[in-house]
């Protein structure tokens, strides 16, 4: 699979963003770590990694598939990377997108030129709506994260960040339906098997802890996070991927995402969706052994910064004041 990530590199990097990685001394002094690397997938196009997947997984839809239309459902950032994708290559594409959706992201999906569906709240909801579609229309379905074409786009993520920093002995991803973790840990598993990678989600939607404690797929059940982009469960394929190659998975509060997203705020200058900030919780606040940080080199994926500036600030100024 490690080659499939590899192929998928050369396939995207003409189209995708080559992004940033940043530090931070006073990171490295808060944990004991002796580097602390960010890769910020905030500054990829559309603002997140989904448009590594979307890319790839689009470009394998032999031509005369593409001629019917393309459909995708997602809470927000894959909806926006399928409609640019699909824009820069001339196909019809819909998404289906839950109706409490950030509004930021839908106006940045109908931005690009794609028609929006909305259904209800939960994942079931949106993949009912979406095979209504494809019953109907005859549309190809583009999956955010449960296809293997998605997997090895957003396992260029993680393939890009060693390239570019070398080995790391630890690294933190955020886990929702699981195609940006079960590919990163293919890439960087590939380029070094020894490294530890810890999963990270929200407590109140910590299907993949559980999951992966049982051995056995639990569905999430009504997610109350604002994690949007981790509120979806994981998928048939991206589970066993997970199941051999993460080491653990952790959980985080509410509080301990919006504390994240403040630190890259006030002491490096970012702006996170709390789903990117997940895995700097679980640095900070998640049940890690510490042995598994101190003198250690650490790689955080940031994996989007699409929300709502008003959103943002609410939320800071709201744990401030706790």
């Amino acid at each position: 699979m490690f080659k499939e990530v590899k192929k998928a590199y050369k396939i995207i990097s003409d189209a995708a963003n080559h992004t940033p990685v940043m530090k931070s001394r006073t990171l490295d002094a808060m944990t004991n770590a002796k580097r602390i690397f960010v890769k910020c997938e905030n500054f990829q196009r559309t603002g997140s990694f989904k448009f590594r997947g979307a890319w790839n997984c689009i470009s394998h839809i032999p031509i005369r598939e593409r001629t019917k239309g393309i459909i995708a459902h997602s809470s927000g950032n894959f909806a926006q990377a399928v409609a640019l994708v699909a824009k820069i290559l001339g196909i019809k594409a819909t998404v289906v997108m839950p109706e409490n959706a950030t509004p930021s992201k839908i106006d940045a999906t109908k931005g690009y030129g794609a028609d929006i569906l909305f259904s209800g709240p939960n994942i079931e909801d949106r993949t009912r709506v979406t095979q209504e579609q494809i019953d109907i229309h005859g549309y190809r379905l583009v999956h955010p994260y449960d296809d293997y074409n998605v997997i090895f786009g957003g396992g260029t993520t993680a393939l890009e960040f060693v390239n570019q920093i070398g080995k790391l002995d630890l690294l933190l991803i955020p886990i929702g339906g699981g195609g940006l973790i079960s590919g990163c840990s293919i890439a960087a598993k590939g380029y070094d098997p020894r490294i530890k990678i810890i999963g990270v989600e929200p407590k109140n939607a910590n299907d993949a802890y559980q999951s992966f404690k049982q051995g056995k797929l639990i569905p999430v059940v009504n997610p109350n996070t604002i994690a949007d982009g981790l509120r979806t469960s994981l998928g048939e394929k991206t589970f066993p991927i997970i199941q051999d190659l993460v080491s653990e998975i952790i959980t985080v509060t509410e509080e301990q995402i919006i504390d994240a997203m403040r630190f890259y705020w006030e002491r490096m200058k970012l702006i996170v969706e709390p789903s990117g900030a997940v895995p700097l919780a679980g640095l900070l606040y998640g049940d890690i052994e510490s042995s598994l940080i101190k003198n250690k080199k650490i790689g955080l994926v940031i994996s989007g910064g699409n929300i709502d500036l008003s959103n943002f600030f609410k939320m800071i100024k709201q744990e401030q004041n706790q």
